[in-house]
């Protein structure tokens, strides 16, 4: 039995067909390209970027793996918008437009779709590790109120989509100063621990630069896990910058040096 081609469905029918702008360059230096792309029930648009390398261009490079958005591999912008490709249905798409589909313009463009997003790796290297007592307390009980707040946190898939639409990040270029709202929701996970013992204010405050964020909360709004990051994360951790270094009673006793800075 012949195998069906990119212009041919299983039935052996001519599919509805939707028109693609993909981004194709290197190091940032490219061109949107054409694609006519047959369309199935149920397609996602990385379905439709393998149809590309399958039929018409072997060497697209698209970043994936797991097809199913929990690992964070495919993100892209789609249409303008930050994605993960695996879980942007095409029927949710208007189809009689050209979809556009282009590599995060927040990190630097390598091949096609793929992008250098090394830089979220090194500012997690900076963060302090969860730090617990030495001895656990005997009577010491973990809160279900704990558990939903550390939990949510852990959702992340780090897709960088949401250090991809932050204005810090993308328009400001503050990578050396900003970490970015994926690292905000690590120190949250860190800083809200029951057991966690390390004073990372300092860092978030400093080095961080949690006080760059002005809650958007465009951060929350494509993020795939739904983690509500600029309520849950950024904005507590703002709180407690205020209360260790604005609140007026503790800069008084700083200043003369009844506790220290």
């Amino acid at each position: 039995m012949a195998h069906a081609t990119y212009s041919e469905n299983a039935s052996g029918t001519q599919p509805k067909v939707a028109k693609f702008k993909v981004w194709r360059g290197v190091d940032g230096q490219g061109e949107l390209r054409n694609y006519d792309v047959p369309v199935e029930s149920g397609m996602v648009v990385l379905d439709a970027m393998h149809q590309i390398q399958g039929f018409q261009s072997p060497d697209l490079a698209v970043r994936w793996n797991c097809k199913a958005a929990k690992c964070g591999s495919c993100s892209a912008e789609v249409n303008g918008k930050p994605s993960l490709m695996c879980k942007t249905r095409l029927d949710h798409l208007d189809l009689s437009q050209p979809i556009e589909v282009r590599p995060l313009a927040s990190f630097p463009s390598m091949k096609d779709l793929v992008t250098d997003v090394s830089w979220n790796y090194a500012v997690n290297k900076t963060i302090k590790p969860f730090t617990p007592p030495d001895n656990e307390p005997i009577n010491w009980r973990y809160y279900q109120e704990d558990v939903d707040r550390v939990q949510e946190f852990r959702k992340c898939i780090e897709c960088f989509l949401c250090q991809d639409v932050c204005h810090v990040v993308r328009n400001h270029k503050r990578t050396d100063s900003f970490a970015g709202p994926r690292f905000m929701v690590r120190l949250a996970s860190l800083e809200m621990h029951p057991l966690d013992q390390a004073d990372r204010i300092p860092f978030i405050k400093n080095q961080a630069g949690v006080g760059l964020c002005n809650i958007t909360k465009c951060c929350t709004e494509v993020c795939p896990e739904e983690i509500r990051i600029t309520d849950n994360a950024i904005i507590p951790l703002k709180e407690r910058v205020v209360d260790r270094y604005y609140d007026p009673m503790l800069w008084i006793l700083r200043k003369f040096g009844f506790i220290e800075k």
